[in-house]
């Protein structure tokens, strides 16, 4: 048990799938795995725990935004022992090939800054992928015909953002889309050893202005959790 996350020694799995909704980790925890239990609840912040083909999975919530996926992933890894861990999220397109429901494997995420800042001072580190995750990602997202996307994407630390120049420069270089957690979860995934991914539905789109529907969104997000799932279990 730590100050945000309630859950008894050996109750999280080493398999963490971290969507930032917590209502989405009930969905997904009830949809896709079996024998689900809560083990945290702690802030509301949901956390489930069971299998998936026999595969020890947990599903918690980070909330939005770096700061807050940040306290999750660190006391995931140093107090519970995670190895492995997924954002399942949305996103923006920033790109006219990537479209609404498309899905995305984010191979790099450009930040201007994160919780992690500070540590690395003046040095621009570069966060990525655990290639084997993506690798595996890529696959499944093939075998299962789901229009798919593999690049970099830029996780910003605001949500109302007025820096349309900005945006103007990410398109420029190729970034497909815009969300707001993976480059902290692949900052804390390198300093401590663990595989990480972000595989994210874009519900919106920057260009055209298109969103996914409130009631549309749970049913287009399946695929997105499959993917991870079979990402992180290959072999199952």
């Amino acid at each position: 048990m730590t100050i945000h996350i309630g859950a008894e020694p050996g109750q999280i799995a080493e398999t963490v799938l971290m969507p930032g909704d917590p209502l989405r980790a009930k969905w997904a925890a009830e949809t896709f795995l079996k024998d689900a239990v809560l083990v945290n609840n702690t802030r509301g912040m949901m956390g489930f725990t069971g299998t998936w083909n026999g595969n020890p999975v947990t599903i918690q919530g980070s909330g939005m935004g770096m700061p807050s996926l940040s306290i999750y992933a660190n006391e995931l890894i140093k107090d519970f022992g995670a190895k492995t861990l997924i954002r399942i999220g949305s996103a923006g397109g920033m790109q006219s090939s990537v479209a609404v429901r498309d899905v995305v494997l984010a191979m790099t995420a450009t930040t201007i800054s994160t919780p992690s800042s500070a540590m690395f001072k003046e040095l621009n580190f570069a966060p990525c992928a655990d290639w084997s995750l993506l690798s595996a990602a890529a696959k499944a997202a093939e075998q299962k015909s789901v229009t798919t996307h593999v690049g970099g994407i830029y996780s910003s630390d605001v949500f109302y953002d007025e820096r349309p120049d900005l945006n103007e420069q990410m398109m420029r270089h190729g970034v497909l889309c815009v969300e707001m957690e993976a480059a902290e979860l692949y900052n804390v995934a390198a300093r401590y050893g663990c595989r990480a991914l972000a595989v994210l539905t874009i519900s919106d789109h920057l260009l055209t202005g298109e969103a996914l529907p409130a009631d549309q969104r749970q049913s287009s997000f399946g695929d997105m959790v499959e993917i991870a799932l079979q990402a992180a279990f290959p072999a199952a």
